[in-house]
């Protein structure tokens, strides 16, 4: 069933990056309707994606739509401060 769900590439603004995904009628009728999903309930009705993608919004005309979006560039500041965290670990 998850096999069916379509992924957009992502689009990007100044802060954000964005992506959208298209659930086909079977899974988007699983959806709660009228509020925005959790991390565990998009998993949980099959949509796969990297950390970070958080549902941001609701298109109302196309609820089986589902946009999300995470800040720019996310994980690179969390391994660099890894990296960082393990260089002064090394060093001490």
């Amino acid at each position: 069933m998850a096999n069916n769900i379509q992924y957009s590439e992502k689009y990007y603004d100044d802060v954000f990056e964005y992506r959208h995904v298209v659930l086909p009628p079977e899974i988007a009728a699983l959806m709660p309707k009228g509020r925005l999903l959790s991390e565990a309930e998009w998993r949980g009705i099959g949509v796969q994606q990297s950390r970070g993608w958080v549902h941001y919004a609701i298109h109302r005309p196309e609820p089986h739509i589902m946009l999300f979006r995470r800040p720019k560039n996310y994980g690179q500041p969390q391994a660099l401060a890894t990296a960082a965290g393990a260089e002064v670990q090394l060093l001490a």
